[in-house]
C-alpha cells in the first residue's frame, strides 16, 4: 500500500494564477516528489532535481515537468541543472531545498565522520543552492526560498 502525504502551502503561493510559476525541489521517493506532483497538478513548471534522473519514471512524463540531475555536494551539477532549468521554462521563481540525510542512534555514538556527511548535505549543501540561484532572483527582483528539514 502506497502512503499519503498531504502538504499544504500558505494561499499566498498560488494568488497570481496569470503568471506560470516555476519551482525547483530535489526529489527522492517521499516528501520531495509528492511536492513536485502537488506543484504540477497546479499548473506550475516544475524543476525537479535528483542524483539519478534515470530512475524517475513517473514525473517524465509530465509536460510542465524538468526532471534533471543534481548533487548537491557538486556545484558543477547545482549549475547545470538552473541552467537547464532556465533554458526550459526561462526563470525560476521558487526554490524548495528539500535534500537531506537523517541520522538514527545516539548522538554519542555518531562518529566526526558521520557528523561531517549529514551537515555536508543538510547544512553545505543548501548553502550551495541557494547562493548558485541568488544572481537568478536578483536579475529577476524577487524569488522565493523555502528550506525543509
Amino acid at each position: 500500500m502506497k502512503s499519503s502525504v498531504l502538504i499544504e502551502f500558505p494561499a499566498s503561493l498560488f494568488t497570481d494564477f496569470l503568471k506560470i510559476k516555476v519551482i525547483k525541489i530535489t526529489i527522492h521517493p517521499g516528501i520531495g516528489k509528492a511536492t513536485a506532483n502537488y506543484f504540477a497538478q497546479r499548473n506550475w513548471n516544475v524543476i525537479a532535481t535528483t542524483r539519478s534522473p534515470g530512475k524517475e519514471m513517473e514525473l517524465t512524463e509530465l509536460d510542465n515537468v524538468l526532471v534533471t540531475r543534481l548533487d548537491v555536494k557538486d556545484k558543477d551539477s547545482i549549475q547545470e541543472s538552473l541552467v537547464k532549468g532556465m533554458k526550459r521554462f526561462e526563470k525560476i521563481d521558487v526554490l524548495l531545498n528539500n535534500a537531506g540525510h537523517g541520522a538514527r542512534g545516539i548522538f554519542e555514538a555518531a562518529t566526526d565522520e558521520r557528523i561531517r556527511k549529514l551537515f555536508e548535505v543538510n547544512v553545505f549543501g543548501v548553502m550551495h543552492v541557494t547562493k548558485a540561484i541568488l544572481p537568478h532572483f536578483r536579475r529577476n527582483n524577487g524569488g522565493t526560498i523555502m528550506n525543509m528539514s
